[in-house]
């Protein structure tokens, strides 16, 4: 028996379905900026690696003769391939086909493609350029009823976080379960300009009388300073070149360790510059981020989140060729201070660093939590006391230089008290409950009253306090464990590295991710 007529049919629907939404739509597409999605693929993964799964799903056309006349594929893509040689899975919607609504079988190939990553272990990477999760209302009419919201999906999705590396780029309009499912990722990516994410989109928020263009309500401007999201790019070819770099950090999954690469040496061997880089006058800033570039490989260090909780710097590099997360203060930023947003950043980064066992570098310069009205109604203590919980959960391996400041209940998350951890301080650390001046007035209230010169006399106590409170005079008594030269950053992480990246030991961990 021949096959034959199934061969031609098959080779038919194959290639139909990679019409997409047809030549005028995918026209239209383009026009606005916009890459068609299996040219997305191919621009993300390595050549010719991408196995498509269910590329026959959509709706069919048929004559009296019940012969196939016309196709319409699905609008979402799934199926697996690789990155660097290694395995992912791919889930990508298809704008050109009913404008990505999830209608069909888009929920079952949706759903095959987040338990495809958790069953096969394999980071997954979301091309998310869709609407909502039930469909366009014009389903009403087509069904003859009513969906209710089921999120059937969400279990495995918030497994996948605890298990595989999830990134979600945002590439065009993105409403309503296609901004969560962005969301809901360990990195996330909006083009400028040509992606947003709604809870509703324009027409809808007009009901409840404000007139807004899309990137007035959603754009990146927005959610890359808010925190929705963590990167802005300027075109989809830059997003997929972030995503493949952060996934070269991670494992595959949770049941590996992170890979290591070939060691490469820092930028330079001169580190001489690093004993200048703190002011003398500890209400002047400086730069961390060059700090921080010279001290890991060279050309290691990735931002994640560069444009919100800005008092906290968070990215990925590496030390010798080992993967690491890095927190760093930034005092162009209420001076280091924490507030909300900056409490939340380390937490996600710090969740991404328990989860896939990456080693802690942190670098420390905050004087407290961010003070007054706007804080407190923000709730930042809240939002603060779960940073350090999360810090206090760790079991990663921490390294910490106090940089300079280290005042109250924020700096005392600088590592885990519950556990050894590498701790070194610059010569121009400081800490204490609080800064020097800002407790002063309070504690010789009574002496400054009855001086001749008050401000004579807050100068002498504060030269005598100061004194007192040099980093060497705390060494003395154990409370840090060593002061070094700064020039001596680079040898000592590598030391850290040296010691600690033999303890990691690779599975899943208690409990999962918090997006």
């Amino acid at each position: 028996m021949s096959w034959e007529k199934q061969l031609e049919e098959l080779e038919l629907r194959e290639r139909l379905s990679k019409n997409m939404g047809g030549e005028e739509k995918v026209a239209r597409h383009r026009s606005k900026g916009r890459l068609p999605v299996r040219e997305r693929i191919e621009r993300l993964v390595d050549p010719g690696s991408f196995q498509e799964v269910g590329a026959l799903a959509g709706s069919g056309e048929y004559g009296p003769d019940g012969k196939l006349i016309d196709f319409t594929p699905s609008n979402f893509l799934t199926g697996r391939a690789r990155i660097d040689a290694r395995p992912v899975v791919l889930a990508a919607d298809d704008f050109t086909v009913r404008g990505g609504a999830n209608d069909g079988s888009v929920g079952d190939k949706l759903m095959a493609s987040e338990m495809m990553a958790r069953d096969l272990q394999l980071p997954l990477i979301r091309l998310v350029d869709g609407t909502g999760g039930g469909g366009s209302v014009k389903n009403i009419e087509l069904k003859g009823h009513t969906l209710l919201p089921k999120l059937r999906m969400w279990p495995a999705m918030t497994e996948n976080l605890a298990t595989v590396p999830v990134v979600s780029l945002a590439l065009g309009s993105v409403a309503g379960l296609g901004a969560a499912r962005v969301t809901t990722s360990h990195y996330s990516i909006m083009v400028k300009d040509t992606s947003q994410m709604f809870i509703a989109g324009p027409p809808v928020v007009a009901r409840i009388g404000q007139q807004l263009e899309k990137n007035e309500l959603g754009g990146s401007a927005i959610h890359t300073r808010n925190g929705v999201c963590d990167d802005e790019v300027g075109s989809e070819e830059e997003a997929f070149q972030r995503a493949r770099r952060f996934l070269s950090y991670l494992p595959r999954s949770v049941h590996e360790l992170p890979p290591r690469m070939e060691p490469v040496a820092p930028e330079s061997e001169d580190f001489e510059w690093l004993r200048h880089v703190v002011p003398e006058n500890n209400r002047s800033v400086y730069k961390m981020r060059p700090v921080l570039n010279a001290v890991v490989d060279a050309g290691s260090f990735m931002e994640i989140g560069s444009r919100w909780g800005r008092a906290l710097i968070t990215g990925l590099a590496r030390i010798k060729g080992v993967p690491v997360v890095v927190f760093a203060s930034d005092p162009y930023h209420y001076g280091g201070a924490w507030d909300k947003q900056a409490a939340e950043k380390f937490v996600r980064m710090l969740d991404l660093a328990e989860i896939f066992h990456l080693p802690v570098v942190n670098f420390v310069d905050i004087p407290g939590f961010q003070i007054g009205l706007a804080a407190e109604k923000e709730g930042a203590m809240r939002y603060g006391v779960r940073a350090l919980t999360a810090v206090a959960q760790s079991t990663v391996p921490w390294c910490t230089f106090i940089v300079r400041k280290a005042f109250g209940v924020a700096a005392g998350g600088h590592q885990s008290d519950g556990r050894f951890n590498f701790r070194y301080a610059w010569p121009s650390a400081q800490w204490g409950s609080l800064p020097v001046e800002g407790g002063l007035e309070v504690a010789y209230k009574a002496e400054l009253e009855s001086a001749e010169d008050r401000d004579s006399k807050l100068a002498e106590i504060e030269e005598r306090v100061r004194s007192l409170s040099s980093p060497f005079r705390s060494a003395e008594a154990f409370v840090i464990e060593n002061v070094v030269d700064p020039m001596n950053t680079r040898p000592l992480l590598e030391e850290f590295i040296d010691v600690s990246a033999p303890l990691l030991k690779a599975g899943p961990r208690q409990f999962g991710y918090r997006p």
